[in-house]
């Protein structure tokens, strides 16, 4: 063999042997990568459940029979939290209703001692009068409510910046319901009254507004709340009858007028007509 061959002969076989090498290299390049990523997802999992166990989940209590629970499993009402959604619909010990969106008004006193709510009185109310055209309008009811209503922003709010009134419960044109004095106690909302003879109306009543006027049908979803409440009251206070603002201050007062329809709402909530003592007649 010649050296030229033989030195030919070594190049080949060097290129062979450099390229095994390149090849080894590699596939231990990709396997340590390949592990380093295993090490890292397997770290980070490890830290996930160190901080699961760690950080243990936010213990809530129940707004209406006062039960400690995991939040996850909680039900969440504005800032409240409810175990189930039997407590959540209904009134607590409190009187406040935990489906209701709560706006505590100042405009309220205490019951005189011994008497329990047995009249619920409908009213209708909007402001500016007749207008409930978006959220804002049903605002202004809830800030007329909390003494927060701001004159300037209509002439009508001129008029009534001095008066301090207030219900327990106001309804939506989207049936949202809104509550702003406990139902044991008194709201300012009936003025000068008489019920079948008993003056003082506010003192034993719950005044339920619904947003609205004389001249426009109340909204199908404002007469299923209005029921849903109903039912939710008659739960607490089962000797509840029902009247309207006109009934107990006539002359005065006429909501919730001839727009309201006292059969239908009488439907759907199945009260007996006893409890209804002054007809199902629009008025």
């Amino acid at each position: 063999m010649s050296w030229k061959s033989f030195c030919k002969g070594h190049e080949v076989l060097i290129k062979w042997l450099l390229l095994i090498a390149g090849l080894g290299f590699l596939y231990l390049w990709l396997k340590g990568k390949k592990q380093s990523k295993l090490n890292t997802d397997e770290a980070a999992k490890v830290k996930a459940q160190r901080a699961k166990i760690v950080e243990p989940e936010t213990i809530v209590q129940c707004q209406s029979c006062s039960l400690h629970l995991p939040k996850s499993e909680a039900i969440a009402q504005e800032d409240r939290f409810y175990c189930s959604k039997e407590h959540l619909n209904s009134l607590d010990a409190q009187g406040w209703l935990g489906s209701a969106a709560w706006r505590i008004s100042p405009n309220q006193d205490i019951r005189p001692e011994g008497l329990t709510p047995d009249l619920v009185v409908i009213h209708h109310i909007s402001l500016p009068p007749s207008d409930f055209v978006d959220r804002n309008s049903t605002q202004f009811i809830v800030d007329f409510f909390q003494n927060k209503l701001g004159s300037s922003l209509h002439p009508y709010f001129e008029e009534i910046a001095d008066q301090k009134v207030s219900s327990h419960f106001l309804i939506s044109r989207r049936g949202e319901v809104f509550q702003f004095v406990s139902t044991q106690n008194k709201a300012w909302h009936a003025g000068p009254s008489s019920f079948l003879g008993r003056e003082k109306c506010n003192d034993f009543s719950i005044g339920v507004e619904l947003e609205g006027d004389s001249e426009h049908p109340f909204e199908a979803i404002q007469y299923e709340s209005l029921a849903k409440l109903s039912t939710q009251l008659g739960a607490v206070y089962p000797n509840l009858q029902f009247a309207g603002h006109s009934d107990i201050a006539p002359g005065r007062k006429t909501d919730p007028g001839v727009q309201f329809d006292w059969q239908q709402f009488r439907t759907k909530t199945d009260i007996p007509v006893e409890k209804l003592p002054f007809g199902l007649q629009s008025r």
